[in-house]
């Protein structure tokens, strides 16, 4: 069951970008170099293909919505498994662990399709009702 709304997706990915990004400082893991880096990366290729996303966010446009999604997915378990597959776990791994599974589950629990009606295009359906003529 798909529950998050698009819109609501971008301001997390946007924000869980920031976080991540930020999250060295704020949680004092700075000293642990690849726990400092994983966190840095996967915060700015969240902002990027935010920037680049075809969803309410996006800028660009260019990125399937479910391609995005797919990739939150896997970015996700990346995250959440980092400690372990970059050998930091025994100094430090709890946000790591929990934006993981966050960022795991925004992918899997968002909405794909646009939740926007799509604009009538003239000629099409409802003109003929109307007695209009093209």
């Amino acid at each position: 069951m798909r529950f998050i709304g698009r819109r609501f997706h971008a301001v997390l990915d946007y924000m869980a970008g920031l976080l991540l990004i930020a999250a060295p400082w704020l949680f004092g893991f700075t000293s642990i170099a690849a726990a400092t880096w994983v966190a840095v990366i996967i915060g700015v290729a969240i902002i990027g293909m935010s920037l680049f996303t075809d969803y309410e966010g996006g800028v660009v446009k260019a990125i399937p919505m479910s391609t995005h999604l797919a990739i939150d997915v896997f970015a996700g378990l990346v995250l959440a498994a980092s400690p372990w597959l970059f050998g930091f776990a025994d100094q430090f791994y709890g946000p790591h662990l929990i934006l993981g599974i966050l960022e795991a589950g925004a992918g899997l629990f968002t909405v794909s399709a646009s939740q926007h009606a799509q604009p009538r295009r003239p000629g099409r359906q409802g003109s003929a009702l109307r007695g209009t003529t093209h």
